[in-house]
């Protein structure tokens, strides 16, 4: 299991500040937990509620610019999932277990992965092994609000415990 302490300086160390999380952009649950499975919904590169990266890689955003949207819809990703899925508690986090990204594109586009990467990195940069996953990249043709990318994610929690008395 995770180690909070690790995870938040790890943060810090990063310059990561999980925002409030998101709201949705239309009619969905931002995470669904099915016992021990979080299954977090597609997050978008937004910031204060506007999306900082628009349009097609690399036509509109350089490859940098792409790995840095997928970095910053993945931190929208950790904030639904510690404020929603986790009750704040890193501790309950087990494992990172999947990440898929999509990525606006040309058509003649074949560097997905390499965007991809800035969601995949930033993940065992801030959980080390924990962070380590399966990924799907995909290039489309558009995505909602224009977005450059579109993150979501799949996690293993611990169950909440919940105490009973026993008199």
């Amino acid at each position: 299991m995770a180690d909070p302490t690790e995870i938040e300086l790890n943060l810090t160390r990063l310059g990561i500040v999980l925002p409030e999380p998101p709201k949705p952009v239309a009619s969905y649950l931002p995470c669904v937990v099915f016992d021990d499975l979080v299954i977090i919904s597609g997050q978008l590169p937004s910031k204060n509620g506007k999306i900082k990266f628009c349009g097609k890689v690399p036509h509109d955003l350089s490859m940098e610019d792409g790995q840095e949207a997928a970095r910053l819809a993945l931190v929208n990703g950790l904030s639904v999932l510690k404020s929603s899925a986790l009750d704040g508690n890193w501790g309950r986090l087990v494992k990172i277990l999947r990440v898929g990204v999509f990525v606006q594109s040309e058509n003649d586009f074949y560097g997905q992965p390499q965007i991809a990467n800035g969601a995949s990195d930033l993940l065992v940069e801030i959980f080390g092994d924990l962070g380590r996953h399966a990924r799907v990249a995909v290039g489309v043709n558009a995505l909602p609000l224009n977005a450059a990318v579109e993150v979501e994610l799949m996690a293993r929690i611990a169950p909440q415990r919940r105490w009973r008395d026993q008199r």
